[in-house]
């Protein structure tokens, strides 16, 4: 993310960002020694707080705040499941590398989104308000041995993963989002983000824990078990479907603006047109599902806290 650019972006809609932030001379001032000051963990906190200076005050402060702290939720929510990855046997060195890079970039999501919110970010839960197993305190649910299992962990953190790009997305149509420039890019770049780390754990439980080359493992139908690298219609309700269907089943869009929905992941209308072979040229060779895997589909927060929700303990409010 070019943060220079961002800035030139913001200023064609928002003429007093300088203002906001700072003088223009200051803020490209600042800049110049930010490579120097900072270290690079340090540089979403930073990127964070300058936003957080421009923005916090504007009318839709409030409105941005909140969808703002529900990302941070899901991030908590995130953040505290992958740094439990150390307790696990039977994972391969190359996957255990890859579940600490998206460990650290989950942490990232948390840092800049505290910057961003400032004073109006919720208090961090702790990883006391959160239970993986699904047995809301228990510790004892349908996933209980998360942390001895690697197919199970793996499992969750595809679930995991497929709802926060659902829920990037579904926020995007929203009003107080769409508005706002600045927090529109940052959830869209979380959202691409999220959307890589999907793709990368399918591609390791593909593979299996053990492997040693996750991207050669080959996806089979159901998709189940073995996914894409990708959502394949509703991946017939994901790793564990008795539980983890609503991740890829339709939303709820009561009382939002005409034309925002939340559809399944199995849907093939996109701009009010029903995509396939005969309506779009070229593509009658393609198979079905093709039509559907092309698209993310966003998913709302009713739906998403309810999902979220069973794997905190009774006690929590955060959902």
């Amino acid at each position: 993310m070019n943060f220079l650019n961002i800035l030139s972006d913001i200023e064609k809609v928002d003429p007093e960002v300088y203002e906001r932030l700072d003088s223009r001379r200051r803020v490209f001032k600042h800049m110049s020694g930010v490579g120097q000051k900072l270290a690079a963990a340090a540089l979403p906190m930073f990127v964070g707080a300058v936003f957080n200076k421009a923005y916090a005050q504007t009318p839709a402060g409030v409105a941005v705040n909140d969808v703002l702290n529900f990302a941070l939720k899901l991030e908590y929510l995130e953040m505290y499941f992958y740094q439990q990855r150390t307790v696990l046997s039977g994972l391969s060195s190359i996957n255990l590398s890859a579940l600490a890079t998206i460990a650290t970039d989950e942490a990232k999501h948390v840092a800049f989104l505290r910057g961003v919110l400032g004073t109006n970010a919720i208090a961090d839960p702790t990883a006391a308000q959160f239970d993986y197993s699904g047995g809301r305190g228990t510790q004892t649910g349908p996933f209980a041995d998360w942390r001895t299992n690697p197919a199970t962990y793996l499992a969750l953190a595809q679930a995991f993963e497929d709802t926060g790009v659902r829920a990037y997305k579904g926020a995007a149509p929203l009003a107080s989002v769409m508005a706002n420039k600045t927090v529109l890019t940052a959830a869209l770049n979380i959202h691409s983000v999220e959307a890589r780390h999907a793709s990368h754990i399918r591609e390791m439980r593909r593979a299996g824990a053990s492997s040693t080359t996750p991207s050669q493992g080959a996806a089979a139908s159901p998709y189940d078990a073995k996914p894409k690298s990708w959502i394949s219609g509703t991946d017939n309700g994901g790793p564990a479907a008795t539980y983890t269907a609503p991740v890829y089943g339709a939303g709820n869009a009561t009382g939002l603006a005409t034309g925002v929905s939340f559809p399944a992941e199995d849907n093939v209308s996109q701009g009010g047109v029903t995509l396939s072979g005969t309506t779009l040229p070229n593509t009658s060779s393609f198979p079905s599902s093709a039509y559907s895997e092309a698209f993310d589909e966003g998913l709302d927060v009713t739906t998403v806290s309810a999902i979220a929700r069973g794997f905190t303990v009774s006690t929590s409010t955060l959902f």
